[in-house]
């Protein structure tokens, strides 16, 4: 199978520089948003994380396309064992300075998430600004039964989407997503594509008076059918939340999706 878009060009330096406060200038340097628009601050994602999952000091989670480290490193603070997985070297060389900045300890490893490299492992697993989603969809079930693989007996799974009927409502075709004084910007041209459910994007990275492009794309989903998904995944006792952590409805920006494994709970 073929990559639907190019990961590395998109998750980059040219990232962090829009959506990442600079390295140093917080206890925890990636201060976020880590998406744009994101609908919490990153202590408020941990906590948000902590309470869903009943997160204890000693267990072990795995932050699944862990990005620039931000939940992981706030996780570890909270007292958790924590790997971080994610495929882009920046995000991860990003993410060991910002542990050792804030005196936590964190495994990050580069790898796939098609691709777990644990078995039975994790108390936890969390999947975190919308990253999940970014293959075909025989693929994206087979990261699911993945993350089943990886989870302990009685094991949970957080997963932070897009919540459909949020995102429909204030879709637009075009948008600046981040600015700077110094003219530096990124800008976005959208499409839903209706056949695939998928989300694809055309993005223009301005920076120090030159501009690329670069592609993207990602699926959209609504919650029964994600419920559905990691049900035939292994999961049971799936629930929808908001960014607040209360049952989802409509109106939330995000969709929090929790699932659990039969077996005693950890």
């Amino acid at each position: 199978m073929s990559d639907l878009f190019d990961a590395a060009a998109m998750y980059d330096e040219d990232y962090l520089h829009f959506f990442v406060a600079p390295a140093g200038e917080t206890e925890f340097a990636g201060h976020g948003p880590v998406v744009p628009n994101a609908a919490y601050s990153g202590e408020a994602a941990a906590e948000l994380v902590g309470r869903l999952l009943d997160l204890r000091p000693g267990m072990r989670v795995l932050d699944l396309a862990c990005g620039h480290g931000d939940l992981a490193n706030r996780l570890a603070a909270r007292g958790c064992e924590v790997t971080g997985l994610d495929s882009s070297a920046v995000f991860l060389d990003r993410a060991r300075t910002d542990a050792a900045a804030a005196g936590v300890s964190v495994e990050y490893v580069a790898g796939d998430m098609r691709r777990i490299p644990w078995t039975g492992r994790f108390d936890r697993v969390v999947n975190w600004s919308t990253a999940f989603g970014y293959f075909d969809d025989d693929t994206n079930r087979a990261v699911l039964r993945g993350i089943v693989g990886a989870l302990r007996p009685g094991g949970r799974l957080a997963m932070d989407l897009d919540n459909l009927p949020s995102f429909l409502a204030s879709y637009s075709p075009s948008r600046v997503v981040a600015a700077r004084e110094d003219g530096d910007m990124l800008v976005d041209r959208y499409r839903l594509n209706a056949l695939t459910g998928r989300f694809e994007a055309e993005r223009t990275v301005v920076r120090n008076g030159r501009a690329r492009r670069t592609q993207f794309v990602k699926r959209l989903f609504g919650f029964p059918e994600i419920r559905d998904w990691l049900l035939a995944a292994g999961f049971t006792a799936v629930t929808g939340h908001g960014e607040d952590g209360q049952p989802l409805t409509a109106e939330h920006q995000r969709m929090i999706v929790v699932a659990g494994l039969p077996g005693d709970r950890p």
